[in-house]
């Protein structure tokens, strides 16, 4: 059971993940593409932005892959902490813990996730397993 308990964590957030990418990349989704994307950055003070924009978008599309297919787990979890890491310092984590009010709750859950699944492994269902 451990091992579908991982499958469904991995698939939910590896898929979000990577459609929140192909927003940033693609426009796709609702999303705004590398200009809109960077020039929300670019307001923030992230700069430049179009190019963080593209950075963000290809390590959560990467990040969210790799998770989903349980491959390189570590490195999808890196690639995962690293962008939350970024949206908290720069934009969440002066508006406090809640989301209510903007906060960073909901981007640290995603890496107690991330990092969760990397300490514990993919599971039986995944790519890693497969390679072992």
């Amino acid at each position: 059971m451990l091992s579908l308990g991982l499958l469904v964590v991995r698939l939910v957030v590896g898929l979000l993940f990577i459609g929140h990418g192909a927003q940033k990349l693609f426009g796709w989704f609702g999303g705004y593409g590398p200009k809109g994307t960077g020039g929300w950055m670019e307001s923030v003070g992230i700069k430049p932005g179009v190019t963080m924009a593209v950075l963000a978008g290809l390590m959560e599309l990467l990040g969210g892959a790799l998770l989903a297919a349980g491959l390189f787990t570590p490195l999808a979890a890196a690639l995962i902490t690293v962008t939350m890491l970024g949206a908290i310092v720069k934009v969440h984590g002066k508006n406090g813990v809640w989301s209510t009010t903007n906060g960073y709750e909901y981007p640290l859950v995603l890496i107690a996730v991330a990092i969760a699944v990397a300490l514990t492994g993919a599971g039986s269902y995944s790519l890693d397993a497969l390679l072992n």
